[in-house]
């Protein structure tokens, strides 16, 4: 069964730029298992630091293609730039909310 992740991020600090391009790697290998980018965003500079840095939507075909991404050797050859870059990370499964019309 396809799955949405929403993904937040949060850089260690002074990192944001290594975070950015580790997740630039990273997430050259969600197609690969057969998933897709839907949507990644930045914050603006000057916001609350308690909130996120980034926030990615990715959709995956299944818990199976997941976990091969998350396994992949070369997202794992990446482990130690994540850890110097990201301070955390949130993953939340979602759904798509359908979009209603408003009577005028």
């Amino acid at each position: 069964m396809p799955i949405t992740l929403c993904v937040l991020l949060w850089p260690t600090a002074g990192d944001a730029d290594m975070l950015t391009a580790y997740e630039d790697d990273v997430l050259a290998l969600v197609p690969v298992h057969g998933g897709r980018v839907v949507s990644r965003v930045r914050a603006l500079p000057g916001q609350d630091a308690s909130l996120p840095t980034e926030v990615q939507v990715i959709e995956m075909p299944d818990d199976d293609a997941l976990a091969a991404y998350l396994a992949d050797p070369a997202r794992v050859a990446l482990a130690d730039v994540r850890d110097r870059a990201v301070a955390r990370t949130d993953i939340v499964r979602v759904s798509a909310v359908p979009h209603r019309d408003r009577p005028s």
